[in-house]
């Protein structure tokens, strides 16, 4: 049960930020970026990867809040208890 909770997660998650960073980067050249008004020197490749990552961890966190909220109230006592079903 808990892969199937950890696909419901991570698979959406990944789908969502792969969709944003090529929204993203249409628009954005990432040679141009800044960071704390300076400019950054990174590749192109490490500024895309960078920001899949960033994207990918929020999606994850928003889809784990979503499933915890979806749950029922007795599985989420059940697992603060630490019971069996």
């Amino acid at each position: 049960m808990a892969g199937k909770k950890w696909m419901l997660i991570v698979w959406p998650a990944f789908m969502v930020a792969a969709a944003l960073e090529m929204m993203v980067f249409a628009v954005l050249d990432p040679e141009s970026l800044a960071l704390l008004g300076e400019q950054v020197d990174w590749s192109r490749n490490t500024v895309y990867s960078v920001t899949f990552l960033i994207f990918w961890c929020m999606f994850m966190l928003c889809s784990a809040i979503t499933l915890q909220l979806a749950s029922p109230g007795t599985e989420v006592n059940r697992q603060l208890t630490h019971e069996q079903p």
